[in-house]
C-alpha cells in the first residue's frame, strides 16, 4: 500500500483525482484490510473504482468513470478485463475486490499504476544523496572552555586540574619520541633560569592565548547530562504545574457547581413528572396484559384455523367420492358395454360352432378314408396263389 501511494503521488493524483472529486488524501494503510483498523467497504470500493478508472485512462486506454450506483459486479469485471489486457495475472475471484480493501485491491491498483508510469515514460533511478559538508567545530564560550588564565588562577588557588587522558595521549603523540639515554643526557646540570622580560612574556601569552584554548566536547551519552536534563524537566514540570493547578482547581469548581445544578434540576423534573410516570407505568402494565391476552387468543385462533383446514380437506374428499359414485350410478355406459360384450361373445360362439363342425367333418372324412384304405388292404391280401403265379 505504501508503494502504491508513492506511485500515485508521482502521477499527481492529488490534483487529478482528489481535488476533482473533493476527496480526502489517502492514508498509508487506506486499502489495507485489518481487524484492528476501521473500515468503510462502500466508501473504499467507490474510491477503488475511481482511482482504477483514472489509472486506466492514464495508461492510454479509454475507460468510462463508474458512478456510485452502478452494478459492482459489472464494474469489477470491466476493471479486470482491462488488467488482463495489460498482461496482468488475475488468479482470484472478482468478489475479492467488492470489499474495497485487501491484498488483491492493492495488487490491481499497483499494477495499473505501473502501466500509467510506463505510459508517462517514467523510470526509477538510484537516489542521489547530497554530500554533507563537515561543519567546522564551533568553539563554545562556556564553562567547559579552559583558558590559560583560568589554569593559572586555579594553580595559584591550589585547585587540582583534571586533564583527560585523551589530551595527555595527544600531547605525547605530538612530542618527538626520545630514547631514555637521550632524555638523561638532555637533563641540565644546573637549575634553568629565564632571562626573558615579564612584559614580553605577557605579550607572547596574549598572542598565543587563542591557540591554547582547550575545547571539551560534551558527550550526549554521559549520565551527568541526563541528570541535568532531568532536573531541568523537573523544574519545568513544577513551574507548569503551578500555573495549571489554578486553572484545574477553577475548572473543578465549575464542574462541581454544574453537577449540583444538574442534580437539583433532575430532582425538580422528577417531582414534577411523578404523576405522569405513574400513569405511564400503569399504561405499560395494561399494555403487557393486553399483549398477553392477545397472544393467548391468537394461539387459540391458530389452533382452530388448523382444525378448520383439516375438516375442509376431509369434506372435499367426501364430496369427490360422492360425485364419483353418483356419476357411476347414473351413467349407462357400463350397460352398453355389457350388451356389446354379449353380442361379441355370441358372434364368437357361432364362429366357434362353425369351426367345430368343419373340424368334425374333416375328422369324419379322415376316418372314412382310413376305413376304405384298410378294407382295400384286406382284399389285397386275400388274392388266390395260382393267379399270382400265372402273373
Amino acid at each position: 500500500m505504501e508503494d502504491l501511494l508513492d506511485k500515485l503521488k508521482l502521477l499527481d493524483y492529488e490534483e487529478e483525482v482528489l481535488a476533482k472529486h473533493n476527496m480526502k488524501a489517502l492514508s498509508r494503510h487506506y486499502f489495507a484490510s485489518s481487524a484492528y483498523m476501521p473500515s468503510n467497504p462502500g466508501e473504499q470500493f467507490f474510491m477503488f473504482t475511481i482511482i482504477a478508472s483514472w489509472l486506466i485512462n492514464a495508461a492510454g486506454r479509454p475507460f468510462e468513470q463508474p458512478q456510485e450506483y452502478d452494478d459492482p459486479n459489472a464494474t469489477v469485471s470491466n476493471i479486470l478485463s482491462q488488467l488482463r489486457a495489460f498482461g496482468g495475472l488475475v488468479d482470484f475471484p472478482p468478489s475479492k475486490l467488492k470489499a474495497g480493501s485487501g491484498e488483491h485491491v492493492c495488487y490491481v491498483l499497483d499494477r495499473l499504476a505501473e502501466e500509467a508510469l510506463k505510459e508517462r515514460v517514467f523510470s526509477w533511478r538510484r537516489p542521489n544523496y547530497p554530500t554533507e559538508e563537515m561543519e567546522e567545530e564551533s568553539v563554545m564560550e562556556d564553562d567547559a572552555e579552559l583558558t590559560l588564565s583560568k589554569v593559572e588562577e586555579e594553580m595559584t588557588v591550589g585547585i587540582p586540574i583534571k586533564i583527560s587522558p585523551v589530551y595527555i595521549l595527544s600531547f605525547l603523540t605530538l612530542t618527538p619520541s626520545l630514547s631514555q639515554e637521550a632524555r638523561l643526557s638532555s637533563k641540565p646540570d644546573n637549575i634553568l633560569e629565564s632571562n626573558m622580560d615579564a612584559a614580553e612574556w605577557n605579550l607572547e601569552v596574549e598572542r598565543v592565548l587563542p591557540q591554547l584554548k582547550v575545547t571539551i566536547r560534551t558527550d550526549h551519552k554521559d549520565w551527568r547530562i541526563h541528570v541535568d536534563q532531568m532536573h531541568q524537566h523537573k523544574d519545568g514540570i513544577k513551574s507548569s504545574l503551578k500555573e495549571a493547578k489554578g486553572y484545574l482547581d477553577k475548572l473543578q469548581e465549575e464542574i462541581g457547581k454544574t453537577l449540583e445544578k444538574v442534580g437539583s434540576r433532575e430532582k425538580y423534573i422528577n417531582n414534577q413528572l411523578e404523576h405522569l410516570i405513574q400513569d405511564y407505568r400503569s399504561a405499560q402494565s395494561k399494555l403487557s396484559e393486553a399483549k398477553e391476552c392477545y397472544q393467548q387468543g391468537s394461539g387459540g385462533v391458530t389452533e382452530r384455523t388448523r382444525v378448520l383446514a383439516e375438516i375442509t380437506e376431509e369434506l372435499e374428499k367426501v364430496k369427490q367420492e360422492m360425485e364419483e359414485k353418483g356419476s357411476s350410478m347414473s351413467d349407462g355406459a357400463p350397460v352398453v358395454k355389457i350388451k356389446q360384450s354379449l353380442t361379441k361373445l355370441k358372434q364368437e360362439i357361432v364362429q366357434m360352432d362353425i369351426r367345430i363342425g368343419v373340424v368334425e367333418h374333416t375328422l369324419l372324412q379322415a376316418k372314412l378314408k382310413e376305413k376304405s384304405n384298410m378294407t382295400r388292404d384286406m382284399h389285397a391280401t386275400n388274392i388266390p396263389e395260382p393267379a399270382i403265379g400265372a402273373y
